[in-house]
């Protein structure tokens, strides 16, 4: 009992506490996380806003910068989940968190710049909001999101 108390200890020891918070870290409530693209000068993994009540254009906004995209130059958008396991989580707590997953919510948004370019963005969303981000921009945009599979397709429209 004690040599795995010790074992334990000792992980722990060999794990860096930033190694653990991208584990534990996800986005929620308002939150999104621009997870990456074409958008200049905005840093991958920049947590920040959604704007999504101006009916012409959608506005993402942080302490890093910000992005507008026209509804009417969206040209594609995909909505995904990845599960991932809770590893950092099931070494902090408990053997049980290592068997739940946790879902991140992806949706890709294609659009043309003001030049007319392709762009794209991956941004992250809470689970409460994606299907709300989804409705208004289909709505807005004109375009019918791509699921990635049955499970996402679910998760938004139940």
């Amino acid at each position: 009992m004690l040599a795995a108390s010790l074992n334990r200890r000792s992980l722990l020891g060999l794990i860096p506490f930033g190694a653990l918070v991208p584990a534990l870290a996800a986005v929620r409530g308002e939150e999104v996380m621009y997870v990456g693209g074409t958008i200049s000068g905005l840093p991958e993994a920049t947590e920040g806003t959604m704007d999504i009540k101006d009916p012409v254009t959608l506005k993402f906004s942080s302490g890093k910068g910000q992005f507008e995209i026209a509804y009417a130059s969206i040209k594609t958008l995909e909505y995904g989940q990845k599960a991932g396991r809770r590893v950092g989580v099931a070494l902090v707590i408990t053997v049980w968190a290592l068997f739940s997953k946790k879902r991140k919510h992806f949706l890709t948004i294609g659009f043309d710049d003001s030049d007319g370019r392709p762009q794209g963005v991956v941004l992250e969303v809470a689970k409460g909001r994606a299907k709300t981000f989804i409705t208004i921009i289909e709505a807005r945009s004109g375009k019918k999101v791509e699921y990635e599979s049955e499970e996402a397709k679910k998760h938004v429209h139940g």
